[in-house]
């Protein structure tokens, strides 16, 4: 029996087409491994940012205690960190500084929560009625243009020297900057986004909820961060009405008794207050806003 063997067909290389597709894909190059890009904006330091927020403020102080070291500052001028350390810890140990802090706290406190309510109704009512806006704002900005520092004698006559002339202050203070950012925010909301709630079907009061008020939100913490630092120096003024506690009757006492230690210890309290109160306002703005991107910076 024989075996008929099939006639060899064509190979690869004979064949035009495949021969030239087959050295073409032995010479193509490998295809480039793709990496992602990272924006500059969001890409980490080296080093902490918690780190780099101190620098600032640790520089000043080595620069005070430079110049207090070599006498540039006399310590009857202004003392240098050591002593004020010692006298801070002194006001602590025998519980002057907290309790001069707690009653602080509650002006500041009560002050900022009536301001708050004051300044943000009547921003709602100027920014959403026109005749609202008719009825109030000229009136607001004309009061906002007087001193609140220059009320003092008039709320010292209208409510006396207690308590109620002090917190009058700081609520008239806290009032204006929120009014102002409250009605910018509600007057600067995008005018098609109003009109594609519309467009849904969304009710006046569905707008206001749904719309207006989340576009005014940025502007209405960015007034609150204003409100809480004009708050404080308020608070300095409004303490040196017959205040018999607080901060500011500390520094009434230290300025009779020439102990400007005692007035920086004090300083360093309101500095350090506001700063906490900025942080909290910060961080309210990094969870009610997360909906919002912004620029981090470069």
């Amino acid at each position: 029996m024989t075996i008929s063997h099939a006639p060899p067909g064509p190979s690869e290389s004979d064949i035009p087409g495949i021969s030239a597709a087959v050295e073409h894909t032995a010479r193509a190059p490998a295809s480039p491994e793709l990496v992602p890009i990272v924006p500059s904006s969001t890409r980490r330091a080296r080093v902490p940012r918690c780190l780099r927020r101190t620098s600032g403020p640790l520089l000043l102080l080595a620069l005070w205690q430079l110049l207090s070291g070599t006498g540039v500052l006399a310590p009857g001028v202004l003392a240098p960190p050591g002593t004020i350390a010692r006298v801070g810890a002194d006001l602590v140990t025998d519980g002057s500084l907290p309790n001069a802090m707690g009653v602080s706290l509650q002006r500041v406190a009560v002050g900022l929560l009536l301001g708050t309510v004051i300044g943000t109704g009547l921003a709602l009512v100027s920014g959403l009625f026109r005749i609202g806006e008719d009825l109030v704002d000229a009136s607001v900005q004309m009061l906002r243009t007087v001193p609140f520092v220059g009320l003092i004698p008039l709320f010292i006559i209208w409510f006396g020297i207690g308590e109620a002339p002090k917190i009058a202050i700081i609520t008239l203070g806290v009032s204006f900057p929120l009014y102002l950012n409250v009605y910018a925010g509600i007057r600067g909301v995008d005018s098609q986004l109003i009109e594609a709630g519309e467009s849904l079907g969304l009710s006046r009061w569905g707008l206001v909820r749904h719309v207006v008020l989340p576009g005014a939100l940025p502007g209405a913490l960015t007034g609150l961060r204003y409100s809480l630092g004009i708050a404080w120096l308020a608070l300095v003024f409004a303490e040196q009405i017959n205040a018999d506690a607080g901060i500011g009757f500390l520094m009434v006492q230290a300025r009779d008794f020439l102990r400007t230690d005692v007035i920086v210890v004090c300083l360093i309290v309101y500095a350090f207050l506001g700063l906490l109160a900025d942080f909290v306002v910060r961080s309210l703005e990094r969870l009610l806003l997360q909906w919002r991107p912004t620029f981090t910076g470069r």
